[in-house]
């Protein structure tokens, strides 16, 4: 027989196996049939459009039962950890909300808190500051959850659940827009407290907003909880028990599945988050159905702590949301222009005509930056993926000395092979799914 130029074998202890790399199938399928047992090796992705971003998948597989899975990974690396070596404490909070490029405001609040630590102005961030965090922070869950849910039901043949799923998080984006004047990668949470405050009647919009989502959630719940078809793709699939997401590291969703009440907000509090009631939700099946749950349930409790935020800013209407210390502050308090975007007239008459000591100290303050005292610090906050971690050191110059990131979506993508092992080629996509990795993160 001709050998087929798109198709190499080789010989393993298991028998022969098949890379394909294209070429005449009909040929290929004759060379395969040959053999008693099938294995075939495909690549599923880069541009798989289930694949959350682009992921590889190596896939091999015997009939439709896949034997093997191995990620391949790097195709979005961006180089945010090191370019942080090279740009201000403050600058690097414009890198680093990038990573996971639907949950900026997570990547913010890591990597800002460890700055803080750094510096010993933890307890000096005020109470607004830590408050209008939280809000932005569960707002930005909830965004991150309706995509996560929204394409997931997608790549499972749902249409109906994406497009209430983004209807949502449009909602939550506007919010965003009306706050910081950017919908996405905000640079909003700055050490020392964030950009700038509130604008007015915010409170009172997003508490409008709230009871619309808490109505619009229920569109998704009524059509996926319980559905047949849906408990079908998803119930006793994608399985991974306690003692893998313990011995692979896994956190969020996928360990809460197992029945863990594991979450951050919880067991290591953080920005004031022992002050709110919530329930952690977990789930007792280990499968792609029990993340689902755990992630429509959640939008709940971010709901709730988000009221609570605005019943605390409501009082503490008036203070200020950046440490007092000038050496770390800007001399003026930043706000949007009325175009929503850009600095207030208002900031720029105080910068520029407070007096020339002023402006030089806004100048060299934005261009060097701040000094951090030499050390090193981990800090975590609990992303809608899991444990964020950020690793920071200083050498006690302006610019950070090392910048590393625990990302939960590169560690929970262990987990791939885990469970999908041993099933179907159509289940694969489920379970990356209920993983919800970005490749932003997991790349960085």
């Amino acid at each position: 027989m001709t050998p087929d130029p798109y198709a190499s074998a080789r010989e393993t202890t298991e028998g022969t196996v098949y890379s394909v790399t294209g070429g005449d199938w009909d040929s290929v399928v004759t060379e395969i049939g040959a053999t008693k047992e099938e294995r075939v090796v495909v690549n599923m992705g880069p541009q798989h459009p289930s694949t959350h971003g682009v992921l590889r998948l190596i896939l091999e597989l015997e009939g439709e039962t896949v034997t093997e899975t191995r990620c391949g990974i790097g195709y979005l690396h961006t180089g945010i950890e090191k370019n942080c070596e090279y740009r201000t404490w403050t600058q690097g909070v414009t890198f680093v909300t990038r990573m996971d490029y639907l949950a900026p405001l997570f990547n913010e609040a890591a990597y800002c808190i460890g700055v803080e630590k750094l510096l010993g102005i933890t307890n000096d961030v005020t109470e607004r500051a830590s408050v209008i965090r939280v809000l932005m922070m569960e707002l930005n869950r909830i965004s991150s959850h309706m995509v996560a849910l929204g394409t997931g039901a997608l790549e499972l043949g749902a249409l109906s659940p994406m497009i209430f799923a983004f209807r949502e998080r449009e909602l939550v984006l506007d919010i965003f827009e009306m706050v910081s004047g950017l919908r996405m990668n905000m640079a909003y949470i700055r050490p020392g407290g964030v950009a700038q405050d509130l604008p007015e009647h915010a409170t009172s919009k997003i508490r409008e907003t709230v009871k619309e989502l808490r109505i619009n959630f229920k569109d998704n719940a009524k059509i996926l909880i319980g559905n047949t078809i849906w408990l079908k793709r998803t119930k006793d699939i994608g399985i991974l028990d306690l003692a893998g997401c313990t011995t692979l590291g896994i956190t969020g969703p996928v360990l809460r599945a197992t029945g863990m009440p594991w979450d951050l907000r919880k067991t290591q509090p953080y920005c004031g988050y022992e002050n709110y009631n919530f329930d952690v939700i977990t789930a007792d099946t280990s499968d792609v159905y029990g993340r689902f749950l755990i992630r429509m349930n959640e939008l709940e409790q971010s709901l709730r702590i988000i009221e609570q935020a605005c019943d605390k800013l409501d009082v503490l209407k008036g203070q200020p949301v950046m440490v007092a210390d000038k050496k770390i502050a800007w001399p003026s308090q930043l706000a949007l222009g009325g175009d929503g975007l850009g600095n207030s007239l208002n900031h720029i008459r105080e910068i520029m005509g407070t007096s020339m000591e002023s402006l030089i100290h806004h100048f060299k303050l934005v261009t060097e930056g701040f000094r951090v005292p030499a050390g090193q610090v981990y800090s975590t906050v609990e992303s809608p993926r899991g444990e964020l971690g950020v690793h920071l050191i200083s050498d006690g110059g302006t610019r950070p000395y090392r910048v590393h990131f625990r990302e939960p979506s590169f560690n929970n993508l262990q987990s791939t092979a885990a469970m999908c092992e041993g099933s179907q080629i159509a289940d694969i996509v489920g379970a990356v799914a209920s993983i919800d990795p970005v490749m932003g993160g997991v790349d960085r």
